[in-house]
């Protein structure tokens, strides 16, 4: 009989709280709910491949540092691996082993045929010059390129990275196999294969999960007091789109802090303060100063944790006020933390679902590259909506037919999809 040796981590001050540890424990929490065969939770609890490869490069004063460069590739049953790569400091194996974990369940749950990767590299990108970022870009994916292609695994940017990555990174690829291949990353620029609504994607998705939700309950976006913590890319794009859908942003945060106002931020002019401050919108004259740990905790209907995981934690979840929180972030709520606020009647729009839009459009930008057919905008966000609303409703279905929360449902819909596969496919040799 096959037995795991990876304890359930549940109990872990948040302190001690590993990713990797606590992404296996969401699989075998879905596991048991879906009785699967042991030895099948065991190969999914392991990634396929891991690779570290070293980037050597040259910094602009002459001297060579050699950086380290993570690509976890966790599950190909259901189709090429998929996953950002991220630039930040607190880049760790385990954390980029967990994040490629839950890219799996979630292309499963949305219907891609994609399974998950991640990738990453620890440094502070803003502690580079733009050609020093070009040259780790470059070298890093010349490390991988033997572990990357369109139909193998398919980078796209993350946390510290953008179109501009990718841009250098596609370049990179082609150069080597000697001839332009636009589907071996996505979030590229629009000049070189890149799709319409791509940038804003990952923050639809979060106001159209959080607009379904509230539908459910009989409410609308018009007037809902909403607080995010986080104002890049995704935290940034939600608040435009749910501030031009009439909810009031009562609160933003970014690294440095954030900003409060109980009429509701301005959050067009709040974006242009950002953008000539470094991206950050502390000193925003139109509001009060908040801290990142004080918003998470103000009156407010829906709570967007938008920024890194675990951020509402054991300690601080009966702080927590909202009536939903939408998870924006990967894995910004605990487990603990999660069975606290469902047993409080709060509902959690779980990550793997509210946090889709991106790997969806990412998928779609795919599709365009390999047919060399590209679509206007309209139609890209119509096929995301379409498959965010479909995932949500039956995720909804599954809550209500298991009787189980939302996360729970999510989870036993990904992981059982995949399991299924690999029952199907059966185990080589």
């Amino acid at each position: 009989m096959v037995t795991t040796s990876r304890p359930v981590i549940e109990t872990h001050s948040p302190a001690h709280i590993c990713p990797f540890d606590q992404a296996c424990s969401y699989l075998e929490w879905a596991a048991k709910e879906l009785k699967l065969d042991q030895g099948v939770v065991e190969i999914l609890s392991h990634p396929r491949k891991v690779v570290t490869v070293s980037i050597p490069v040259k910094m602009d004063n002459g001297q060579v540092r050699v950086l380290a460069g993570h690509r976890v590739q966790h599950s190909d049953i259901l189709g090429p691996y998929k996953g950002g790569i991220r630039y930040h400091p607190a880049v760790t194996l385990r954390e980029v082993s967990a994040l490629a974990m839950l890219m799996t369940w979630k292309c499963a749950l949305l219907g891609i045929p994609y399974g998950g990767a991640k990738g990453g590299i620890p440094i502070d990108p803003k502690q580079y010059s733009v050609g020093e970022l070009e040259r780790i870009s470059r070298r890093y994916i010349s490390e991988l390129i033997k572990d990357i292609g369109p139909s193998v695994d398919i980078p796209a940017p993350d946390m510290g990275t953008s179109a501009r990555e990718m841009a250098w990174m596609m370049d990179t690829y082609s150069v080597n196999v000697g001839h332009a291949v636009p589907g071996v990353v996505t979030g590229k620029p629009l000049s070189i294969g890149g799709s319409l609504g791509r940038e804003m994607a990952t923050g639809r998705g979060v106001m159209i999960i959080v607009r379904e939700a509230l539908a459910d309950q009989g409410k609308s976006l018009a007037g809902v007091r909403v607080a995010i913590q986080g104002f890049g890319n995704v935290g940034g794009a939600a608040a435009e789109l749910l501030h031009a859908a009439g909810a009031k942003i009562i609160a933003v945060s970014g690294g440095a802090g954030g900003v409060f106002s109980e009429a509701g931020l301005d959050i067009p002019a709040l974006k242009a303060y950002a953008a000539e401050n470094r991206r950050s919108v502390v000193g925003f004259p139109q509001a009060a100063p908040i801290s990142n740990a004080d918003l998470l905790t103000l009156p407010c209907d829906v709570l967007i944790p938008a920024a890194l995981e675990n951020q509402i934690t054991e300690e601080n979840v009966d702080q927590i006020q909202a009536q939903f929180v939408a998870e924006a972030a990967n894995g910004p709520v605990t487990l603990e933390a999660n069975r606290v606020l469902e047993a409080r009647g709060v509902t959690v729009l779980p990550d793997i679902l509210a946090n889709a839009g991106g790997v969806v459009v990412s998928y779609l930008e795919w599709v365009q590259g390999l047919s060399y057919l590209f679509w206007d905008e309209e139609r890209v966000n119509r096929e995301m909506e379409h498959l965010m609303v479909n995932a949500y409703r039956q995720v909804i279905q599954r809550s209500q037919m298991r009787g189980v929360n939302l996360r729970l449902a999510a989870y036993t819909l990904g992981v059982g999809r995949v399991a299924q596969a690999l029952t199907d496919r059966g185990l080589y040799p």
